[in-house]
């Protein structure tokens, strides 16, 4: 049987950022999107502009995630899932950096992506039959490939990620399900640096400081929607989408992008 209906989507992280993105990417495109994420007024704001469904729950407790799936299965399967919530606390060395931001790095980017797809999966494989594949769509970080100075933490929690999604589509052989990374680099956000510098506005704001065209979450929401849409035998296991400005997570551009002259073949 193949559903001919409205698919449905799950999106995490859905009051800011790229989740918020995605929500109205797949709202365009004709889906019906429940977006979960933790503030209540942001999500509420977000269905009045939208149609999307809303959810409150704080994916790193057991008992919400429960709850999510609860709630999800009273209406029906599901046919992708985004699980987009995460973040980056500090940017101090292994040495130096806080056990308590390791700790919240791993919870939020690691453990809520494995609680969260191990409740919806019964609901993705229901979803699965009906339109013939359905998409669990992980989005990690270039920080999850290549290491930088700085970014223990973050590295370590988007490596995991990377790493448990890469078993997932292992285990999932033989089944109609997309597993999808999403790998961004560079992404300016209201939020993402604020959060990763505890709310310091001038240091979140000089991550960006003349660096041409860094990417927003509309163009890696784009990307996320364009992975869900392809045909069901298509399967874009790993995309890394960066400005063209940055080359590595330690390697940006400042200023004007300029073609070089002959003989100017030197690194910048």
């Amino acid at each position: 049987m193949r559903c001919m209906g409205v698919l449905r989507a799950v999106v995490t992280g859905a009051s800011s950022g790229i989740g918020e993105a995605t929500v109205r990417a797949l709202r365009a495109a004709g889906w019906d999107v429940v977006g979960v994420a933790r503030r209540e007024e942001r999500l509420r704001a977000l269905a009045e502009d939208t149609g999307a469904s809303v959810f409150v729950a704080d994916l790193t407790r057991q008992r919400d995630v429960d709850a999510l799936r609860d709630h999800l299965a009273a209406a029906g399967p599901i046919h992708a899932l985004v699980n987009n919530a995460g973040g980056a606390k500090g940017l101090d060395s292994v040495e130096e950096s806080s056990i308590d931001d390791w700790a919240w790095m791993l919870e939020v980017n690691v453990l809520a992506l494995k609680r969260v797809t191990s409740a919806l999966l019964p609901l993705l494989r229901r979803g699965a039959v009906e339109r013939g594949v359905a998409d669990i769509v992980n989005v990690t970080s270039i920080a999850g490939h290549v290491a930088y100075v700085g970014g223990g933490g973050y590295n370590a929690a988007k490596f995991a990620a990377h790493a448990l999604t890469e078993v997932l589509r292992l285990e999932l052989n033989g089944e109609p399900l997309r597993v999808i990374e999403v790998a961004p680099g560079m992404v300016k956000t209201d939020e993402f640096a604020l959060v990763r510098f505890g709310g310091d506005r001038a240091r979140a704001d000089a991550v960006y400081d003349d660096v041409p065209e860094p990417l927003v979450a509309e163009d890696v929401a784009a990307v996320i929607a364009d992975a869900v849409l392809k045909p069901r035998h298509v399967d874009l296991d790993l995309i890394v989408v960066k400005p063209v400005a940055q080359s590595a997570p330690h390697r940006l551009a400042k200023g004007p992008l300029t073609v070089r002259e002959p003989g100017d073949g030197g690194v910048r």
